[in-house]
């Protein structure tokens, strides 16, 4: 591997591991320095340099060079190891304890509401931070870390932040109200008392019982009491049957130790009423589409279901219908806050009749921030990743992390692995050289900066792009730069090189000019206004110099006017081309668009769903309005479109150096190999990395 100087720089540890889709170990480096900290570098030799584009995405080039894997940010969301999380199967587990492969609940939009959902658990860490306790309206609480984040009726916010600065964020405030039911219920301890009241609710019961679940608790709950059971298989018959099992003992004392079991108390218990209900749920309740009921026609067990749940603080009503058995229906009401207070509290064994998948996220529970206090201490705190980029912890929803799709296919499945675990192909350079110099090469245009910024603050160190230019300089490919960062201005001396030999065009990414949009959309990003001293200086050195008013966000930044100050500033320092892009969302930045709507601009979510309810790009007529906005107000008529580069392909005849007189055909990309990572350098323009 090639030695890399880092000035100003301590190299405080460095190992190896393995990275998926690389053969070779990566090493790992840390640095002692303020924008280094907490990032790792992966330092892998990349296989190929050059990475043919998809054909679905709607760019104007085929191949494209990314130096770097991910992009340096940073954020991290940790909540309490015993920290409640619904699973999947309507329990509930602390978070400490929760394993990757489990199957949880998280949330995603449908249509115009957001929807419990089932979801698994990608991945799971823990740190020590220190530890903030938000308290809601109605007494829960909340112990995570200030970089937690949690669904609020204003979009995510973090724990704590500032409005200016650099912990700049969205964050909670008093008043602010939290979505989801609140705190959860403390599930059950399988006491003795508890035991024999679920045996009362199943035996019991008038229904047949086909659940294998609560068969089995009943089993192990009778063995428990030193009563030897048989367990015996047996198939209903007729039409449509279903498989069914039944406990059974034929021994009189043992019938008679059963019977005793089931035997109404005197006294009574909470663990009592809990196991009842749980048993008398599992064999005659019904939860769907929201409604959780019990119906009996014995009046005795009605009226011991209706003290039971009066007890222990449960809303429900009584209804006695007109059928000749007198058949009653008892209700749980108070919506799914109280519907997961019932399955919690009292423990039911069958998992189907706990499923809320596909409720919508709404509560009438007082869920707003009461305060938020430090705690003065450090404390363990976990973290995990779903499909879903959410959790459900202690009744309200919780932010997780969600990968870029440049590192899924790393097994780095965290946006935290995007902004904090940065590849970085040393190699690369020279691995470009080789390809430049294959009979294969055809000479077509290269773009840099497609995917993760090539100028990123940790070129500076690196220097990777300028062995890259110097590649392109000495083949003579013709090539062009997309970046957000005047740091490419330390190359001007290798662009007009290129320049001399060849066609070379610099692009600057410029979407906004306003402060307030700049700052909420791009803020770890250099200002707009040193973006447009750059193109400047680029032009006065005679490097063609364009900018994309790019992503174009309807309704962020699509104002006309705000266009037009952009144009007429760009097309002022010397521009030879603008163009506008509208915003696309493919795989994973569609979430974080969302997410990112959700904390900043919740009103235009229902117009980006409807934009984008097809696919990763808005309709045609979207696309062309949005173009048009820049196309309407450029003043000047030298100042056009981007150049297509499909239509200026290189010549290998008019090549010299290395490459002269060699037959040029085919092509060779890293992306041959597997699907995999053909799909991490995707050739989306540089737009998605907003954040």
């Amino acid at each position: 591997m090639r030695s890399v100087r880092w000035d100003n720089l301590k190299m405080t540890t460095e190992e190896e591991e393995r990275l998926p889709g690389y053969s070779d170990p990566a090493v790992v480096r840390h640095f002692d320095a303020p924008e280094a900290m907490g990032v790792r570098f992966y330092e892998v030799r990349a296989k190929s340099a050059l990475n043919r584009v998809p054909e679905v995405s709607q760019v104007p080039f085929k191949w494209t060079i990314n130096p770097y894997r991910g992009c340096t940010h940073s954020c991290v969301y940790c909540a309490v190891g015993e920290t409640p999380i619904l699973m999947a199967d309507g329990r509930t587990k602390p978070i400490a304890e929760v394993e990757v492969g489990e199957r949880i609940y998280g949330t995603e939009r449908r249509g115009s509401y957001r929807r419990y959902v089932t979801t698994d658990v990608r991945d799971k860490w823990q740190t020590l931070k220190p530890a903030y306790r938000t308290t809601l309206e109605d007494g829960t609480e909340l112990v995570t870390s200030g970089d937690h984040r949690f669904l609020t009726n204003w979009g995510w916010k973090h724990v704590n932040g500032a409005r200016a600065g650099a912990r700049q964020r969205p964050y909670l405030i008093l008043n602010h109200e939290l979505l989801g039911t609140g705190a959860f219920a403390q599930s059950p301890a399988h006491s003795n008392d508890y035991r024999r009241g679920y045996l009362c609710g199943m035996i019991r019961a008038d229904g047949t019982v086909t659940d294998v679940e609560a068969l089995r608790r009943s089993h192990r709950f009778v063995a428990e009491a030193d009563v030897a059971t048989g367990e015996l298989a047996e198939l209903a018959s007729g039409h449509g049957s279903t498989p069914s099992m039944a406990i059974r003992t034929q021994a009189p004392t043992r019938v008679q130790r059963i019977a005793e079991l089931i035997e109404w108390p005197r006294v009574v218990e909470d663990g009592w009423c809990k196991g009842f209900l749980a048993g008398i749920f599992d064999a005659e309740g019904l939860y769907s589409r929201g409604i959780l009921q019990i119906s009996d026609s014995d009046p005795v067990r009605v009226d011991w279901i209706a003290w039971c749940l009066r007890r222990l603080g449960l809303d429900h009503v009584r209804e006695v219908s007109r059928t000749a058995d007198g058949l009653q229906v008892i209700r749980i009401g108070g919506g799914l806050r109280q519907h997961l207070r019932f399955f919690h509290l009292l423990d039911p064994a069958i998992a189907r009749k706990r499923t809320i998948d596909g409720r919508r996220l709404e509560s009438a529970a007082p869920l707003r921030v009461a305060s938020i206090e430090p705690l003065g201490v450090e404390l363990l705190m976990y973290d995990i990743t779903t499909g879903t980029g959410d959790f459900i912890s202690n009744g309200v929803v919780s932010h997780n992390c969600f990968a870029r799709p440049t590192h899924e296919y790393l097994d780095m499945n965290a946006r935290e692995d995007f902004e904090r675990k940065i590849v970085v192909k040393v190699n690369l350079p020279e691995v470009l050289r080789r390809e430049l110099n294959r009979t294969s090469w055809q000479g077509e245009h290269v773009a840099l900066g497609t995917n993760t910024d090539p100028y990123q603050w940790v070129e500076k160190r690196y220097r990777l792009t300028r062995g890259v230019w110097e590649a392109m300089r000495d083949f003579r490919n013709p090539c062009s730069v997309l970046t957000k960062s005047p740091l490419l201005l330390r190359d001007l001396d290798l662009f007009q090189e290129i320049a001399a030999v060849t066609s070379f065009t610099a692009n600057l990414s410029i979407p906004t000019i306003d402060e307030k949009a700049w700052r909420q959309t791009e803020p770890h990003t250099p200002n707009p206004r040193a973006r447009i001293e750059a193109v400047a200086e680029l032009t006065r050195a005679g490097i063609p110099c364009g900018v994309l008013v790019a992503p174009l966000m309807p309704g962020i930044n699509d104002d006309p006017a705000q266009v037009q100050e952009i144009v007429e500033a760009c097309a002022e320092a010397g521009a030879t081309h603008i163009g506008g892009i509208c915003l696309h969302l493919r795989g994973a930045v569609k979430e974080v668009w969302f997410e990112w709507l959700e904390a900043y601009r919740p009103d235009l979510i229902p117009r980006y769903e409807q934009i984008y309810a097809r696919g990763a790009y808005a309709p045609k007529a979207e696309r062309e309005r949005i173009m048009n906005l820049v196309r309407d107000v450029r003043p000047d008529s030298r100042v056009t479109q981007p150049p297509d580069y499909r239509l200026r392909p290189a010549r290998a005849a008019a090549k010299k150096g290395p490459m002269a007189g060699r037959l040029v055909r085919g092509g060779l990309t890293e992306a041959r190999s597997s699907r995999r990572d053909e799909l991490v350098d995707d050739g989306a323009p540089i737009q998605p990395s907003l954040f």
